[in-house]
């Protein structure tokens, strides 16, 4: 295979490893508009950011938003600007800019950040760009270093059995990967809109390896990760732990590339006594 080809397969796998899964926020749960920011915010205490992936996702944290607002904790979760940006502004680091004016305007300077997939990547790189407002950072299924690439050709936008099998690949127990799921990806898959701003983002994250930067990080990492993901392996995780010199790593058994969806109690457990550890 190619190297375009390989490349497009990495591009694909981050894609569907970051999607916006179900689970709809119900109505009690109102989001918030503010300097042009639109956001979930339920609690009061230590607030806890979140970052989801690719295509939203906010509704992949209803464990962690049901839960911790009874810890004592505030959670938020900023809907980042996705398909908005302009394309060259499309990347990694654009969206740590993002985050940083957020928490500007919300005068937050203590946050605990929580991200998923590319959600932890933009983490990473705000944690290392601004480690004076991070208090706390947790990662789960996160790129910044390697994603898997899967083999096969590279699909026509097209081919729905395709992106069924990506997306019940990211999963441990496929059955989470419900229709809804698959039509969701799928349409973003075929809107041209979206998709060169997906492209652009998953491009950024794959060039934008951390290695080099993790040894130099001393924030407190919390590292929560399934045994069995496919898309940021298990070896990603190890490495984690490896390079940061201030981090807990945690499994979840029969777990695949989104912890706090296939698992959530198991998620809130852990994510609560690294939290607990460290006085948070």
């Amino acid at each position: 295979m190619g190297q375009k080809k390989r490349l497009n397969h990495r591009i694909l796998t981050i894609f569907v490893g970051s999607s916006a899964w179900g689970f709809r926020f119900s109505m009690e749960k109102k989001f918030k508009t503010e300097s042009d920011f639109k956001y979930l915010e339920i609690g009061d205490g230590q607030p806890i950011v979140i970052l989801h992936g690719l295509m939203g996702g906010l509704s992949n944290f209803n464990g962690v938003v049901d839960f911790f607002p009874k810890k004592g904790y505030k959670v938020i979760i900023p809907e980042l600007p996705i398909y908005e940006l302009p394309l060259i502004k499309t990347n990694v680091e654009t969206f740590s800019d993002f985050l940083k004016s957020f928490l500007t305007v919300k005068g937050i300077k203590n946050a605990i950040l929580l991200g998923n997939s590319l959600g932890g990547h933009i983490g990473l790189v705000f944690a290392r760009n601004h480690p004076e407002l991070v208090k706390g950072l947790v990662l789960t299924g996160s790129s910044g270093l390697y994603e898997n690439s899967m083999g096969g050709s590279y699909p026509k936008r097209g081919n729905y059995e395709y992106i069924k099998t990506k997306a019940e690949e990211v999963f441990y127990d496929p059955l989470i990967a419900t229709k809804e799921i698959v039509d969701e990806v799928f349409d973003v898959v075929n809107d041209r809109n979206k998709l060169i701003r997906t492209l652009a983002i998953a491009k950024s994250a794959i060039r934008h390896n951390m290695a080099k930067d993790l040894p130099k990080m001393q924030t407190p990492t919390g590292i929560i990760w399934g045994e069995n993901d496919v898309v940021t392996p298990p070896n990603v995780a190890e490495e984690f732990d490896k390079l940061l010199p201030n981090s807990d790593l945690y499994w979840l058994k029969n777990c695949g590339h989104a912890p706090m969806m296939e698992h959530p109690d198991e998620f809130n457990e852990n994510l609560f006594n690294w939290l607990n550890k460290n006085n948070f």
